[in-house]
């Protein structure tokens, strides 16, 4: 899978490659999405249908958003979301969640989404909050 060295570099410290696949990788009505500049991929994010626990319908989960260090501020993360976006809601999904990183907050708050959990500690990996952004 294409997206496993950008997981490895930026989310998962330099792990081997098969210790970044998700277990959602192949799920069925996923979808993964990549930024290249020139034959390098250099953002990547993976969606697939699954609710917020406690939420209503039509979430789908994202997993895996990862920028490669030196394009991060250019755009590419935003652009895949913004493409997920318009992509779900046709699909008449209600909402995107995620599990998002302590220092990527703020990156997910300017695309619209909100913070609706307490910090949290992901083993090995670091704080995180639970965040949602509405599609309808």
């Amino acid at each position: 899978m294409q997206t496993l060295p950008l997981r490895s570099k930026v989310l998962r410290n330099g792990l081997k490659l098969e210790k970044c696949i998700l277990p959602t990788d192949d799920i069925e009505d996923g979808f993964h999405l990549g930024f290249c500049n020139g034959d390098e991929i250099t953002s990547i994010a993976t969606f697939f249908w699954e609710d917020y626990p406690d939420d209503v319908v039509g979430g789908v989960r994202l997993r895996g958003m990862a920028t490669h260090s030196d394009h991060t501020g250019k755009g590419q993360g935003a652009a895949i979301i913004k493409f997920a976006v318009n992509e779900l809601s046709s699909q008449n999904a209600s909402y995107i969640w995620c599990n998002a990183r302590k220092i990527a907050v703020g990156f997910y708050k300017k695309l619209g989404f909100e913070v609706i959990s307490d910090e949290f500690d992901i083993p090995g990996i670091g704080p995180h909050f639970n965040m949602i952004k509405p599609l309808t």
